[in-house]
């Protein structure tokens, strides 16, 4: 039982400690989007091939407390997930990401979106308003939903995906590997790209067990048909050999930070590293 399922006088002092924190989070949290105090965070995707050219922005939602700081994802974003706070959430990452494609015509950018967002009537609004507005949004959007979103309701998933890759729309299967997929279902789902968990990228280059995992699941990416990318780069030598193995694209802190100021605004062109 989770402590705060347990009374507050048979907790233990840390217990209760642990609870109260958590409670006053998701309470800051809730407040945060009432007043919709969020922003995106955007941080590249680059090519494999040609690591300074961007493929692509993944569009991170950030929440802000009071003071303008970013309550840390991690505190809350698993608390939320089965909850209408992480509704809407997913909405409004959706409608700020639609609004950066309205403003710029030659972006390509990534949205988070829960596979229980997807029945969620607002957020069919937010989705169908916005391609409404801008009808080259839609070959410019991509949808990722992470592996155990996705495997949590596979139909729903699959037939939603079959009816918004009609109007252009793209999906990303995230965090390929940290769970348990079906290859029934991955091969029904039909996803454009694969993102592999960061689990199996992080220090690639010196780790001969996550060698071998990352090139089977680079294997199945590609047998189904999927544009790969490799997660969480973090190194050199580490993006040289992912680059060296094939993967179509690299993101991570390598290549360049979230920000919360669009690169495509900058005065000067983003200068992304280069794998060695």
């Amino acid at each position: 039982m989770q402590a705060l399922d347990v009374p507050a006088e048979l907790q233990s002092p840390l217990a209760f400690a642990v609870a109260e924190r958590k409670r006053s989070t998701i309470e800051m949290v809730r407040t945060a989007i009432d007043r919709q105090d969020v922003v995106l965070a955007f941080q590249p995707v680059v090519q494999g091939a040609k690591p300074g050219t961007v493929a692509f922005y993944e569009g991170l939602i950030r929440v802000l407390d009071e003071t303008g700081r970013v309550i840390p994802a991690a505190d809350f974003i698993e608390t939320v997930e089965t909850s209408p706070l992480g509704r809407k959430i997913d909405c409004l990452a959706l409608e700020m990401g639609l609004i950066a494609l309205a403003e710029n015509p030659a972006l390509r950018l990534a949205i988070n979106l829960s596979a229980r967002s997807i029945g969620y009537p607002h957020w069919m609004q937010v989705l169908t308003d916005g391609l409404r507005t801008d009808p080259t949004a839609g070959e410019r959007l991509i949808l990722e939903i992470t592996e155990s979103s996705a495997m949590m309701l596979p139909d729903l998933v699959c037939a939603f995906m079959h009816d918004q890759q009609c109007r252009g729309i793209s999906f990303a299967l995230d965090d390929f590997g940290a769970g348990h997929t079906s290859f029934r279902y991955l091969r029904e789902f039909y996803f454009d790209l694969v993102k592999i968990d960061g689990q199996f990228i992080r220090g690639i280059a010196d780790n001969p067990d996550n060698q071998v995992l990352t090139e089977a699941l680079l294997s199945i990416s590609r047998h189904f048909d999927m544009f790969t990318v490799a997660e969480a780069v973090e190194t050199a030598e580490d993006a040289a050999y992912l680059q060296g193995i094939g993967f179509d694209c690299l993101q991570g802190y390598y290549f360049g930070a979230p920000t919360i100021q669009p690169p495509w605004r900058s005065p000067a062109p983003q200068r992304l590293l280069q794998a060695g």
